[in-house]
């Protein structure tokens, strides 16, 4: 029996696969971690059951363990991050009929984020006031399309309107017709497509090429009450990170995910988050550059530059007051030290935005 059990929530996303190919793969195994992994509906869920103890780590988004820094969570409960769970892999998603709009505006065929943004930005001029859907207040995806919706002459939560829905009801609520676009990880952008009512407009890759988003998210108690199973912990997900990095184990990656425990999405749609080769409509694929990233490029290092820009973002949006104090709490959240210590340094730096100027 395996010396270490490590209870973990998560996602059903494109980009748990880490934890779950530490699982399936036997790369926890081999440092003696029995890791079980509890699939969740909502990220509320895994925010709250962390910090009551039921997780001792979690699949999270990147912004969250700064909100519960900075006492904007309903449960007080410290939370590190040991560990990141890659790169990109979100997409900006939008209905069919408003596509059709867009087009008209004048939307390229590619998944360009500045000439959709145009496109989207006469969409507005000429009255329309679309709703756009992100998975979590404090959520990658909600600042990075607040960001590149900012950033292309459209005011958030004036021009669009900006709603919280759970990533697996994405689709559904786009159907219905009760939202008009999302940004969430895939595969749900995918799912969208693949159910005929939505078209992939852009992706993060497309925004900021190496954009941070979801981490390994830690009990700061277990943590610090554990630190020779964090540091097996840490150790495995590294090399399961290695493994997924590879471009032959995409198939097979794809195969772990899409059994019913993870996301329970066909193997073909799964695949195309990870591959890059996105269909973007019926009939049409595009070959997205870093789609999603897992590896490569120091993309498991908690990078305090990401923690800044997060923090950046939310002094921006009016979440919090910026303050000496507040700007330390959330940056040190983040533990490049914890990681450090027990795997090698990353050779790349952490990178900024790129395709838009910093704000």
């Amino acid at each position: 029996m395996s010396k270490h059990r490590i209870s973990a929530g998560f996602m059903p996303l494109t980009d748990c696969l880490i934890l779950a190919v530490a699982r399936e793969k036997g790369f926890a195994a081999s440092q003696d971690v029995e890791l079980t992994l509890v699939r969740e509906t909502s990220w509320a869920n895994i925010r709250d059951r962390i910090a009551v103890g039921h997780f001792d780590i979690a699949h999270m988004l990147g912004p969250m363990p700064l909100a519960a820094a900075l006492g904007l969570n309903p449960i007080p409960a410290p939370v590190i991050v040991p560990f990141a769970l890659g790169f990109n892999g979100n997409a900006i998603t939008v209905s069919t009929a408003l596509w059709r709009r867009m087009a008209d505006a004048g939307a390229p065929g590619d998944l360009g984020a500045a000439g959709v943004g145009a496109a989207l930005a006469k969409v507005v001029a000429q009255g329309q006031r679309p709703r756009f859907a992100v998975v979590h207040q404090h959520s990658a995806q909600s600042y990075e399309l607040r960001y590149w919706l900012a950033a292309c002459g459209i005011t958030p939560g004036e021009d669009v309107e900006i709603v919280v829905v759970p990533p697996p009801l994405m689709t559904e609520a786009l159907q219905a017709g009760a939202i008009d676009g999302h940004c969430v990880a895939e595969p749900w952008g995918s799912v969208s497509v693949e159910a005929g009512v939505g078209r992939i407009a852009t992706t993060k890759s497309k925004i900021w090429r190496d954009g941070p988003e979801k981490v390994l998210g830690a009990s700061a108690r277990w943590a610090e009450a554990n630190p020779e199973v964090l540091a097996a912990l840490l150790r495995a997900l590294h090399d399961a990170a290695g493994w997924c990095g590879e471009a032959a184990h995409h198939e097979e990656a794809a195969a772990i995910l899409a059994a019913p425990q993870y996301l329970g999405v066909p193997q073909d749609v799964v695949l195309r988050g990870l591959s890059g080769d996105l269909v973007v409509e019926p009939g049409r694929t595009e070959s997205v550059a870093d789609c999603f990233v897992p590896f490569a490029r120091g993309a498991t290092h908690p990078w305090p530059a990401h923690a800044q820009w997060f923090y950046a973002q939310m002094v921006r949006w009016g979440e919090v007051a910026d303050t000496p104090e507040h700007a330390a709490r959330a940056v040190g959240c983040y533990r490049p030290d914890l990681y450090r210590a027990v795997l090698p340094a990353p050779d790349a730096e952490a990178s900024l935005p790129a395709f838009f100027d910093a704000p």
